[in-house]
């Protein structure tokens, strides 16, 4: 009886493991952590090894596999992947605020500094960087003076590029990119790219210079942010 149970059961191991040979499956190459990799046929379907262990897993609505996205289990947005001939259902299931259950998408058609991003259908409200507005062409963030149809950047920035400047000033060295102060930031600057305002982060490390309108250390500044957080 017991011979005639493991005769049964290593039938049934074969079976499986012929199938699994006939749709293209791979077996785990590693016997330890977790690695995923592509289906042969199915851009949104991916195998994953964990310990060994094999299993097929199907990405989210909106998301698709290629190895390089980490939105969520292992899948990247669709617009980001290249499926390469790989195949995928499209077909969105929608909530209110969501086309697919997940993904980036534009609040409005109106100029906007903030965007919606969608989780498991639910829809949360995200702000773009301060001095930037919501590209759905890159599904994120842009320079609003790429976005001229329908942003205004000195609105957005809150900053109107001067149509000439002092030849003698700071600002007339970085022409026709000439920098000005951010009234009481001292971690960004206003650059002027063909007369619209750019806001321009300094970095985590660095502070703006007043005198010299550019990104220094917080040491080697001078004027208001001089050894600032210190």
């Amino acid at each position: 009886m017991q011979r005639a149970q493991l005769s049964c059961v290593l039938i049934l191991a074969f079976i499986a493991y012929a199938n699994a040979l006939a749709v293209g499956t791979p077996e785990c190459p590693e016997k330890y952590g977790v690695q995923a990799y592509a289906h042969t046929e199915n851009c949104d379907q991916f195998f994953l090894c964990t310990n060994g262990t094999l299993t097929l897993e199907t990405c989210e609505n909106g998301l698709l596999f290629d190895g390089k996205g980490a939105v969520h289990n292992h899948c990247n947005y669709n617009w980001a992947v290249d499926c390469k001939g790989r195949h995928w259902d499209p077909t969105p299931i929608s909530t209110p605020g969501c086309e697919y259950q997940f993904g980036l998408y534009a609040v409005s058609k109106e100029c906007s500094t903030t965007y919606i991003k969608c989780a498991h259908g639910e829809p949360h409200e995200q702000d773009c960087d301060a001095g930037l507005a919501y590209d759905e062409r890159i599904h994120g963030c842009n320079w609003p003076d790429q976005l001229l149809d329908h942003c205004n950047p000195e609105a957005v920035v809150g900053f109107k590029c001067p149509t000439k400047v002092d030849p003698n000033s700071v600002a007339a060295r970085f022409w026709p990119f000439p920098r000005f102060p951010v009234q009481g930031d001292c971690h960004r600057l206003i650059t002027c790219v063909e007369g619209y305002p750019r806001l321009i982060s300094c970095g985590e490390d660095k502070v703006f210079d007043e005198h010299t309108l550019t990104c220094e250390e917080p040491e080697y500044a001078s004027g208001g942010c001089a050894n600032y957080g210190k």
